[in-house]
């Protein structure tokens, strides 16, 4: 355990570390230890100016980084809770097999389909825009899984029961006792397609080409490197913020599907 600890902190050690040093000192001094000058708050200064270029383009990065995570992860949890709870609580034809196809794209790598997936959105005309990158990252065939094993467990078929005696809608079932009770499995998914939106590197790099456009995974590739430092490390407040606000849901939604 301590080795995978070292093995996953070390480079953010290093990055905490680099982002308090100036320029010369990034790469005159031991790249494990502080330097004798502390530089944090002149970079984050100088990268948050909004009167230099980069400093400017870099909280519009933020700011569509946040837009696009956002976004995907709203509409992935819906798209998720609605089809897992359809998938636990319907009987239909072909239910488990639609089911298991569903379930095998989880094997195909997203970089796989970057390609595709771009072709068919220039043929639209919905490339070098938010929404090409929004839709795509909605997409998550295990949250679906997830979602389904949730609902099995978390939505009593009796409360269902009780409610279509009582004259209620599908639709109004879901909205008003179902999707309450899948509250922390909305988190859960909501959390995934979050990460892997603000993470996501290669799907912004071929569909989108102007700057102001970008988000910070790709914007912080045209600054310098001293900015970039900066800019990766304050780019990791935003998803230790969103892991300990919804810490809670996240860790019950998880272990309600690892016990089915």
């Amino acid at each position: 355990m301590l080795a995978f600890a070292a093995y996953f902190m070390l480079p953010l050690f290093w990055l905490v570390v680099s982002a308090t040093k100036s320029g010369s000192d990034l790469f005159d001094s031991f790249g494990l230890w502080f330097a004798h000058d502390f530089h944090l708050g002149q970079n984050v200064r100088d990268l948050l100016d909004t009167r230099t270029l980069d400093g400017g383009t870099y909280l519009l990065w933020m700011r569509n980084s946040m837009l696009y995570s956002v976004s995907s992860a709203v509409i992935a949890a819906l798209a998720c809770a609605a089809a897992g709870y359809g998938f636990a609580k319907f009987s239909f034809r072909g239910r488990e097999a639609l089911f298991w196809l569903v379930l095998g794209t989880v094997m195909v790598p997203t970089q796989a389909l970057a390609t595709p997936t771009y072709l068919l959105f220039a043929k639209v005309g919905l490339t070098n825009g938010p929404w090409s990158i929004i839709l795509p990252s909605s997409v998550i065939p295990f949250g679906v899984y997830l979602m389904r094993i949730y609902a099995d467990r978390a939505v009593p078929i009796q409360v269902i029961e009780a409610a279509r005696l009582d004259g209620a809608s599908e639709l109004r079932i879901f909205r008003s006792i179902a999707f309450r009770l899948l509250a922390p499995g909305f988190v859960t998914v909501a959390l995934f397609a979050f990460v892997a939106c603000w993470n996501n590197y290669f799907l912004p790099l071929i569909m989108l080409s102007e700057p102001k456009w970008y988000p910070f995974t790709i914007g912080v590739t045209q600054i310098g490197t001293t900015a970039a430092i900066t800019g990766s490390l304050l780019a990791i407040v935003p998803l230790m913020a969103a892991f300990l606000l919804l810490q809670r849901y996240w860790q019950s939604g998880l272990a309600a599907g690892s016990v089915h």
